[in-house]
């Protein structure tokens, strides 16, 4: 069971923005807790296991792409949780070319992208398998009071907040936001929130007998597909860490694709079907001894917003996410950050200090 005794700050997701928005928040001598519907942490910054083997089924890969994510990547790259995969990742033309190799870098993590979420949420206190069903204001307007509906077998007593920061993608906030319409939330707030829109994803992952990865063959390690009918991506998975020969290959779809199957009740006949897609590009990919298909239903940020939305009526709520500033991951970093000013304003005010990823690790 756990504890109903009332702390600052709640952050609902711990997604990349949550665990950042939880961690300048407690550097700042906040009490935060983290309230996570999934059991574990991370997002999609995802690892699944399968048949003994791993993938990263969500983000595939780390690149720079603005100040943050330049920041992080020398920290993880000195504590040897990601490496290079330059020249590794290939784009595919609306007519099927391979093109050659450009000159980005990219990053990988040998124990999955899973491990970078890890490293960043050290010293968080995160509820685990709890998802958020509604929030109440007190009767005195003092506190916030976070309905959670948790895991089978557990139970679990309200959560009391000053200030409530919505970490999780867009149409899971609105829904927690609407019945606050009642309670005096801005109509601005909840509108902003529902224009933003998504393209969903459906990732197949594939693990093939030992001794059918090799080296050499294919040159490429990735391939990011510009323009095709069903593909997004394929990666040898393989590739980024021991797999004791076995082949495990990621295919994911476009949005395109996602949305035609979205709904559907199996999803390994779709998983199949992008194998039979990704064959042409890397022959013998028809029979997997081992296929596991997922559904991403809010993969990519569509349209999205500019900055995060805020209210102090009823009482302190920020979003985070990077539908809040973007489309990736600098933009998860980066509005984790912006969220934590933004509760920190409506709140005691506090003296934040700057982003510093490396001292994430020390927190305590």
């Amino acid at each position: 069971m756990v504890s109903s005794k009332p702390c600052d700050i709640a952050v609902v997701g711990a997604g990349l923005s949550g665990i950042v928005c939880a961690q300048q928040l407690q550097r700042a001598g906040y009490s935060v807790v983290v309230v996570e519907k999934s059991r574990g942490v991370g997002g999609r910054l995802a690892t699944r296991r399968l048949s003994g083997v791993s993938a990263d089924h969500g983000t595939r890969y780390l690149e720079a792409q603005g100040p943050y994510t330049e920041e992080l990547i020398p920290i993880l790259r000195d504590r040897d949780l990601v490496k290079s995969w330059t020249e590794a990742v290939r784009h595919v033309s609306a007519t099927g070319e391979i093109k050659p190799p450009g000159s980005e870098p990219y990053y990988v993590a040998p124990d999955g992208m899973n491990s970078v979420a890890k490293f960043l949420a050290e010293g968080l206190t995160v509820w685990r398998g709890q998802r958020v069903t509604a929030l109440t204001p007190t009767h005195s307007n003092t506190r916030w009071t976070l309905t959670l509906e948790p895991m089978p077998g557990h139970a679990i007593l309200p959560l009391r907040v000053r200030g409530v920061v919505l970490a999780v993608p867009a149409p899971q906030a609105a829904s927690l936001l609407e019945p606050l319409l009642a309670d005096g939330l801005p109509t601005e707030m909840l509108e902003s929130v529902q224009s933003v829109q998504f393209d969903p994803c459906i990732t197949a992952i594939a693990v093939y007998p030992s001794g059918t990865e090799t080296p050499d063959d294919p040159a490429w390690n990735a391939l990011h597909f510009d323009d095709h009918p069903s593909l997004g991506w394929l990666s040898l998975e393989s590739r980024k860490r021991n797999t004791d020969g076995r082949r495990v290959v990621l295919l994911q779809s476009n949005g395109s694709f996602a949305q035609k199957y979205l709904e559907a009740t199996s999803l390994e006949p779709i998983g199949r079907a992008l194998l039979q897609e990704a064959s042409a590009f890397l022959p013998g990919l028809e029979k997997p001894e081992a296929l596991q298909v997922h559904r991403w239903r809010y993969a990519r940020v569509r349209q999205g917003l500019e900055n995060c939305p805020s209210a102090a009526v009823p009482l302190p709520i920020v979003c985070a996410g990077d539908w809040c500033g973007g489309d990736n991951l600098e933009a998860a970093l980066e509005t984790g950050e912006a969220a934590a000013w933004a509760i920190n304003a409506r709140l005691k005010q506090r003296s934040l200090a700057p982003v510093d990823f490396a001292s994430y690790a020390n927190t305590k």
